[in-house]
């Protein structure tokens, strides 16, 4: 992965396995999309319930030219209680939207949505 990543821990302890498998889906990210600046991930158990057990809550932030995409994963669901679960579904709404952000990039700069008389009359 060639854009700087920088990971941050919460109240939850560093592992390189852990560390190993967000390096792995940001670099996914990379391939995806090669004009990314940036990207931060911050890992944290926000409380320290026990009788619904530990909640992971991630954010991811990618920067990319002109705009910071940022994806909260909100500890609400259950789910999340299994720290793979939580970096799975944050990373896959990371590249939902860094996918619609392409998009929208392209489709500025690009003619096809545009009429045939536009592009044949500017």
């Amino acid at each position: 992965m060639k854009l700087p990543l920088e990971i941050v821990f919460r109240n939850v302890t560093r592992t390189a396995e852990v560390e190993d498998r967000i390096r792995a889906k940001a670099a996914k990210l990379d391939r995806m999309f090669d004009r990314i600046t940036g990207c931060r991930v911050v890992v944290e158990s926000p409380h320290n319930h026990h009788v619904k057990g530990n909640t992971f809550h991630i954010c991811v932030e990618v920067q990319v030219p002109a705009e910071t995409i940022v994806v909260n994963r909100d500890p609400q669901n259950h789910h999340h209680d299994d720290l793979g679960i939580a970096l799975r579904d944050a990373f896959s709404a990371a590249q939902r939207r860094l996918r619609a952000y392409s998009r929208r990039r392209n489709a500025s700069t690009s003619r096809s949505a545009m009429r045939i008389a536009e592009v044949l009359h500017p």
